[in-house]
This record gives C-alpha cells, structure tokens and sequence, in this order.
C-alpha cells in the first residue's frame, strides 16, 4: 500500500500533533516496512529527520498558494499514486480527482463543542465545520479515544461503525532507560530538589494547573512544572507571589525530549488534574516511566490511566491536596502503583497500535 498523510503538523507542530503525527510514521515504517509512507506538505523541517531517512518513507512537495492544503494536497496524493489518504489533524482535502483513493481521518477531540469558552466564535464554527465534513467524507475516521468516539457520535452525528478507535502511544524517549550520568546532568542543569512532584503540558486554564499550585499550598512538596504558557499563566503567577510559594514551584523552559524523560523518571508523582483531554499523553509517558500518576476521573483520563492511577475530582484542591500528600508520603504505595501502571500502558507500545493502524488500511482496502 501507499499511504499518503497531511504532514503539515508533521512538520510543525513540536508537540501534541507533532508528536503524533510523527510517531505514528515512525511505527508504521518501522513495523510494516512493505508499505510507502508519503508526507505531503509545501515544506519540509528538521523536525522528523530522522524519520525522513527510512527507505519507505518520502517527502513529497505539494502545490504552493493560498489554500492549498484544501484544494490541492488531495489530488497531489492522487497524482502520486496513493492508496489511501490519512489526515492526521480532523480535516481532510475539500476536493479531490475521479482517480479512486480512501480517505482516513483521525479525530483527537472536541473540546471546542465541550469547552465553547476556551475559542473565540469564530474558530468554533470553522473547527466544527471542519471536523464535520472530514468525518462525513471519509471512509474511517480514527478517534484517539473511547471519550472521542462518544463525542463524535454526539456532536457530529457520525454512525458508530465507521468510527475506529486506535489509542496513540508516546514519544520513545520515554520507554528508553537514560544513562546514570544523563540524569545527574539533568539534575545540575535545571536545580531539581532532591524530592518533587511533576506537571507537564500547556499553562491554560482547561488544564487546571492553579488547582495544583492551591493543592500543595502549606506543605512542603515542591513542584516542577514544563509547559508552554498562556495569559493563564499570569494567574498561577499571581497566586503564587500572593502566598510566597516562589520558591517551591518551579517553572522550566528549554526542555528537550530526553530531559523531559528524565524529569518524569525523577519526579515522585505526575500530577495531571485536567478537567478535559481527548487522550491525555502525558499520562501515557509517566507510566512508561514507572511514575505514579494522579489525574482527573473525567473525559478519557481513567482509559489513559488504568486502574492503578489516583483519580481526583479537578475541581476540588482538597482531594487533589489529599491524594497527593498520601501519595508523597508513603513510598511503597507509590512504587506498587507505578509498577501496575507500567504493566497497564504497555497496551500502548508501538506494535501494537502499528498493527491496528494497518489492520484499518487494510480493512478499507
């Protein structure tokens, strides 16, 4: 098979759809290297370079001027003699030739309908339209998720049998041992207390980190945060200056995915009380890294997290504060939970999901 994908996030985007986009070639050229992977975008970055040199993987420029990804990549991937094409990111082309092809979409979620207050009107409308007319367009549409499936049910009307749902794994970084000296150079170079629990993702209010910051206030837990920051941030800010907390909560930049692996393996407990996800990766890279994870009982959280996560109201600081101090202290429960965690995420490896993700081609073929 020839399998073309809309690579723009592929290639730029460093995170979430980045990060998925290129896993999801990387496995798939790995364990089915009988295929030909096509990544079709105007321009091409250092981003997934390493992908790139696969002998089954090419970059294909596509068509330049204003909406081409719309009305030109589809029948770029037609010209190119493609089997099927897989947008990664909720759309597909808008226009297409008479040449056959199948068309495969992956949806990751629909906070924009959940959550209306986080988007302006304006990318409500657009997004949904999107969404909407790439599900009804495709021949399958891959939901990243149970929670996804539901949503697409719900929202966009789809009926359940054309909707698949393949869970996405994590970065392989995380499933990698780091060196004794990596770590300890990880250690010097961001100043890491000798004990901290760890939130990694972006600083919005959806992912609630404030209640966090509230959560720990009045004991000594420091804590380490990584994610891009938003104006949200101003508010956490705000309140940790409010109640002299500057020094137990930390903020890290400049983060590379190895450090990043290493900060989830040093950490005593990944604490991720977002009110919603489509998926929820970081959950997924904690328990690869054998950490203990306490997260929200809402959305998809419990699917990411298995049974042997914590699970907390993410609107309520008090049973955040509870189960994160019970946690903290007791160093044999974490390390029981952290172990049963590491045995549930292994459904999320990569050969596994390669294999469901062929088994859908094929299916659609």
């Amino acid at each position: 098979m020839r399998i073309a994908y809309d690579a723009k996030r592929f290639f730029h985007n460093t995170s979430g759809l980045g990060n998925y986009s290129r896993d999801l070639v990387r496995i798939l050229s790995r364990f089915f290297p009988e295929n030909e992977y096509l990544l079709l975008n105007k321009n091409k970055s250092e981003r997934g370079a390493d992908i790139l040199r696969h002998p089954n993987v090419r970059f294909v420029e596509t068509s330049k001027g204003q909406m081409s990804r719309q009305f030109k990549m589809g029948k770029d991937a037609q010209k190119e003699g493609a089997d099927i094409f897989h947008g990664l990111s909720g759309e597909l082309p808008l226009r297409w030739d008479k040449k056959p092809i199948k068309k495969v979409v992956t949806i990751h979620d629909l906070i924009f309908v959940r959550y209306p207050q986080y988007y302006s009107f304006f990318d409500r409308k657009i997004h949904f339209w999107k969404f909407r007319k790439a599900a009804e367009s495709a021949d399958r549409i891959i939901a990243i998720s149970e929670q996804t499936k539901q949503d697409i049910i719900r929202f966009l009307k789809i009926h359940e049998n054309k909707i698949e749902v393949i869970y996405q794994g994590c970065h392989q970084a995380f499933k990698e041992e780091q060196s004794e000296e990596f770590k300890v150079s990880v250690k010097e170079k961001f100043s890491l207390p000798p004990r901290f629990i760890l939130n990694v993702g972006t600083i919005e209010e959806r992912k609630n980190l404030l209640n966090i910051v509230k959560g720990i206030q009045g004991t000594q837990i420091p804590l380490v945060v990584v994610g891009r920051k938003t104006k949200y941030f101003k508010a956490v800010e705000a309140f940790i200056r409010k109640n002299k907390m500057e020094k137990q909560v930390m903020f890290l930049e400049g983060v590379s995915m190895d450090e990043l692996a290493v900060l989830y393996k040093l950490a005593d407990i990944f604490v991720y009380p977002s009110f919603f996800e489509g998926f929820g990766i970081p959950v997924i890279e904690a328990l690869f890294s054998k950490t203990v994870v306490v997260t929200s009982n809402t959305s998809c959280l419990p699917e990411a997290g298995g049974p042997d996560s914590v699970y907390v109201d993410p609107g309520n600081e008090q049973d955040l504060k509870a189960k994160i101090k019970f946690l903290w202290d007791y160093e044999s429960e974490r390390k029981r939970r952290a172990e049963k965690g590491f045995e549930f995420v292994q459904k999320f490896s990569d050969e596994p999901i390669a294999g469901q993700l062929t088994g859908l081609y094929r299916k659609i073929m």
